[in-house]
């Protein structure tokens, strides 16, 4: 039962009185909203062998709140007898019951905590047991599933526990479902449920599910699901994998089954090779959710992962298949780095995503060895790293964090892309065995606990003759890249080649790191490395040779910097782009976008340069990046008069690509096709389009599957086809996946032709409620601001900016970054540009955290405003860090 209000009153002002008194030595750590440092360091200097055990029971009806119970096990050590705060979302609303030690305790709440009185608590184990309703915010409930997501600060937004990275636990699940229903949770289960009823005196409709204990892990790692799902089971080298999934077509399971399955040993076997530890966990199952909000979590037992993103298509491109063994490899790797091993506090979140990133690419190499995986590196890191990293909202990688509320704004492309670009710099300054002794002596000392990044520094300073502390600093704990100039100094011997690094922002910073120089004398190719590791460095072997046509410091694949040569030097390199090896390739066509981005290369010349590339280009990952910046710099940097007249000519080259049988392998026809249904836009591509919809045409040896008709129908819709409303009703009809046509319903009025009604979909967005299954908002967003509309989209640019906070509050981790590029991305006008600089001139308190991510989504529509509109187009914004 709630107890009464007056009692509770009084006890929550004595408290608060003792919380915010003075602050003595002895003085409680405040209670705020959220989880603050410094309560975190204090339980964690309290706290101990903490275990729980908690009951859930899940109604049928996703309207009925779910009852809980929770049991926590401690062991309690503290000599000034602070009050024992426990962290629940609401809990004058939810909580029913606290007990302590099997006695009532009168409680009080405070900012979405339960603080509990000191003299309820005795010095070593304690037990507290709360019956609660639980929370639905990070219970992601649907009519016939749900599963929890409660990273990085979110367990405690539906259950009562220590929210914090480094308080580790032990976790014990008992689910009770609707008859039909599974579930999966980290533990084991302790049995396999059949039609029997639930308990002795339980209801026929009922099934109870019950989990072994878990090893020590986080809370944001607490995890389960349940619901009607289908379950797949594997053995692979003796492990027993489970695979539970909503796919229902047959025929796309069996196509995906086995390599899911496979890619996971892979995997497996490769991490317990390379940390000589085994699989650190009791079991090895995996959740496949069609609306997940990431690509995956690694949630120790249960992972979850988007099920598009492992159910690929029968039209899959070499993409496709390269992004899902390599998410498999990062969620797998995550076993040993970030579960088995957790950062000790959230501003060294990116230690997990790094090692997860950089592990993975070494893992992929094997299954795929027709892929040159240092192109791929440096094709799947550096362009996204940098489209913050050039940005004056950029983030140091290793950043600040006061209170776990905060963490989401700590993710992104910087801790994603640019952090493991930064660590194959340290394996490579240190040598690949130092790098692989290091990582394992940090496992072994620190597995099942906490560790920080400077305890990994101090392990590898200590096998190393580097100065690994000032390395760090440059790289890991400042924002932004280097400039890296090519300049041709004139000596007594003749030209040197010189690389300057600058800082653009000003700033005196200096990024040191070897590169590799790749230089050009008519034709002829030579390398040479420098040391960069002061102002400048010059190609001592190339001293008194002649002037190169041009030097690209990109050869390894992992330097990092904008690079900036003559623009002699850059007509050469367009020129020779097409006869230089793919990884050349692909480091030129980072230099040549970025190029245009800085106004040194006219944006249509790159789309013409792009066009003449496509017929020759091999190589799918180049391809993929060539298209990629196509669509990018076509819709975006062209005014609309040079699209209009470039129109034909880039369709006409995409669809050459398509229908290249004997010259395309399938994955890269596909990446054509896929281009062609973003870049269409002339009534003869729209009616092609409309025609293989309709089943009227077809692309032979490119079956389309149900997500891709689903497409085709979505981007029919969206180019104002006259009979849009009925085409969407057969598509509809079409749908046989209930997942798939409730994301249609979905999004689907965000497609209409009539503007009042996308407006209306956008002011339902208002309602929290209705931003539930991310994945949906951001595609039914894009519709919103697709190029053909962004007249229309640019009128709720400044709406959607001041949900930002709230979106922020509420959202889960990569929502806010997805909200604000989905609602710029697409834009090009100074009434935007203007907008974002409008928001932030009204919003000068604005966290830093979030003002960054403004920031950097803002930068895309200020650059592109300058380039299609001219140089006063928009507003200058101060410089990072």
């Amino acid at each position: 039962m709630i107890p009464s209000v007056a009692p509770r009153i009084a006890l929550l002002l004595s408290l608060v009185t003792l919380l915010h008194g003075c602050r003595e030595p002895s003085a409680p750590p405040p209670v705020e909203l959220g989880v603050s440092e410094v309560l975190a360091r204090h339980r964690a200097g309290t706290l101990s062998e903490v275990r729980y055990d908690i009951a859930l029971q899940i109604p049928e009806d996703r309207g009925v709140p779910l009852e809980g119970r929770t049991t926590i096990t401690f062991t309690w050590s503290d000599p000034e007898a602070h009050p024992v705060v426990l962290d629940f979302k609401d809990p004058t609303e939810r909580v029913r019951e606290v007990r302590v030690n099997g006695a009532a305790v009168r409680w009080a709440p405070k900012d979405d905590h339960v603080v509990m009185p000191p003299e309820a608590f005795r010095t070593g184990e304690n037990v507290v047991e709360v019956t609660y309703q639980a929370g639905d915010e990070a219970l992601n409930r649907s009519d016939d599933f749900l599963y929890t997501l409660f990273v990085p600060d979110r367990a405690h937004f539906s259950l009562p526990v220590f929210d914090q990275p480094n308080l580790k636990g032990r976790v014990a699940w008992e689910i009770e479902v609707p008859a039909g229903w599974v579930a999966v949770a980290n533990g084991p289960d302790l049995r396999s449920p059949g039609p029997e009823t639930w308990g002795e005196d339980g209801p026929e409709d009922r099934r109870l599910y019950r989990f072994a204990s878990s090893r020590p892990i986080p809370t944001y790692l607490f995890a389960f699901a349940a619901g009607r799902f289908r379950v797949e089971e594997g053995e692979r080298g003796g492990v027993r994998m489970r695979m539970f999934h909503r796919e229902t077509d047959p025929d796309a399971v069996v196509r995906n089954r086995d390599a899911i399955f496979d890619l996971h040993q892979t995997a497996l076997d490769w991490l317990e090779d390379y940390t000589g530890i085994e699989y650190p966990f009791q079991k090895f199952d995996f959740v496949l959710i069609p609306p997940f909000q990431y690509g995956g979590m690694e949630h120790p037992g249960a992972i979850t992962y988007r099920q598009s993103s492992l159910m690929l298509d029968e039209s899959a491109t070499q993409a496709d298949l390269l992004g899902r063994a390599s998410l498999i490899a990062h969620e797998t790797a995550h076993m040993w780095f970030g579960d088995l091993v957790t950062m000790n506090w959230f501003d060294d979140v990116w230690t997990k995503e790094v090692f997860a990133n950089f592990m993975a690419a070494k893992i992929v190499h094997p299954s795929f060895p027709e892929v040159d995986h240092r192109l791929r590196f440096l094709l799947a890191h550096h362009p996204r790293a940098y489209g913050v990293d050039r940005t004056p909202g950029a983030n140091a990688i290793r950043q600040p964090l006061a209170n776990l509320r905060d963490a989401g704004t700590l993710y992104g492309a910087i801790i994603y892309q640019k952090a493991p670009v930064v660590m194959a710099h340290l394996e490579r300054t240190v040598g690949e065995e130092l790098f692989r002794e290091g990582m394992r002596e940090y496992l072994s000392t620190y597995a099942y606990g906490n560790a920080t990044w400077p305890d990994l520094i101090a392990i590898l300073d200590r096998r190393s003759e580097e100065d690994l502390a000032r390395w760090s600093r440059a790289w890991v704990e400042e924002p932004g890249r280097p400039t890296l100039r090519i300049v041709l100094v004139e000596g007594t011997e003749g030209p040197a080649v010189v690389v300057r690094q600058e800082d653009r922002w000003g700033r005196g910073r200096l990024w040191p790191q070897t590169l590799e120089l790749v230089g050009s004398w008519d034709g002829a190719l030579e390398r040479t490395s420098v040391k960069l590791d002061s102002a400048e460095a010059e190609a001592m072997e190339w001293a008194g040779r002649a002037t190169p046509d041009w030097v690209i410091p990109m050869g390894a694949g992992i330097e990092y910097g904008l690079v900036l040569m003559p623009p002699s030097m850059l007509s050469a390199l367009s020129a020779d782009l097409n006869d230089l090896d793919a990884r050349l390739r692909g480091a030129a066509w980072i230099v040549l976008h970025d190029a245009v981005l800085e106004e040194r290369l006219a944006p249509g010349d790159l789309v013409d340069q792009a066009l003449a590339a496509l017929p020759r280009e091999t190589d799918e990952l180049v391809l993929d990046r060539i298209l990629g910046i196509l669509g990018s710099v076509y819709w975006r940097l062209l005014t609309e008069e040079e699209r209009e007249t470039r129109a034909v000519a880039v369709e006409d080259a995409v669809w050459s690509g398509v229908t290249r049988t004997t010259a395309r392998t399938p994955t890269s026809r596909f990446s054509f096709f896929t281009a062609y249904r973003q870049l269409a836009s002339t009534p003869e591509a729209v009616e092609r389009l409309r025609r293989i919809w309709a089943r009227e045409d077809s692309v032979p040896g490119l079956p389309l599957s149900e997500t891709q008709e689903i497409q085709l129908a979505e981007a029919l819709a969206v180019r104002g086809v006259e009979d849009a409303e009925a085409l969407l009703d057969i598509q509809g009809d079409r749908i046989q996946n209930p997942d798939r046509r409730a994301r249609f319903d979905f999004v689907r009025s965000s497609l209409s032709s009539d503007p009042a009604v996308r407006e209306a979909f956008f002011q339902d967005l208002r309602d929290p409620a209705r931003r539930e299954r991310e994945p949906w908002v951001l595609a039914g967003l894009s519709y919103l601001h697709h190029p053909l509309r962004r007249d229309h989209g640019a009128t709720l640019v400044p709406a959607a900016l001041e949900l930002v906070e709230e979106i922020q509050a509420t959202g889960d981790i990569f929502f806010p970054t997805g909200w604000l590029s989905s609602n710029l991305g697409m834009h090009n006008s100074p009434e935007v540009a203007g907008a974002v600089a409008a928001y932030l001139e009204r919003h000068p308190d604005l966290p830093a955290p979030l003002r960054g991510k403004v920031l950097q989504a803002g930068d895309g529509v200020r650059r592109a405003a300058r380039i299609v509109h001219g140089a006063d187009a928009a507003p200058g914004w101060r410089a990072p860090g």
